[in-house]
């Protein structure tokens, strides 16, 4: 199932510096030019990164597509502050 322009739209309000490609009926997403995670089936996804494992312990996972490796689910998209946190550390770590 492809994601919908509508959910990937609500996700780049977080920040100016979201930014997308799209793959496949998915998209990959973007912060300040370092992919982070994607956009799968409607689930925002994040890259498990040692700085996110320690702090989201307690988050949900998730497969993004068979034979794909597990990422943090952000379950709770009005959660802006916690989900800005775990984007800015999975960058940091990153970049």
């Amino acid at each position: 199932m492809a994601s919908s322009k509508d959910y990937l739209q609500y996700v780049l309000e977080y920040s100016s510096e979201l930014s997308y490609r799209k793959m496949m009926g998915e998209y990959l997403i973007y912060y300040k030019g370092v992919l982070i995670g994607g956009i799968y089936d409607d689930r925002f996804l994040l890259k498990i990164t040692p700085t996110v494992q320690k702090i989201g312990e307690d988050v949900k996972r998730a497969i993004p597509y068979d034979g794909g490796k597990e990422m943090i689910m952000i379950e709770n998209l009005d959660d802006k502050d916690f989900t800005m946190t775990l984007i800015q550390k999975v960058y940091e770590d990153l970049k």
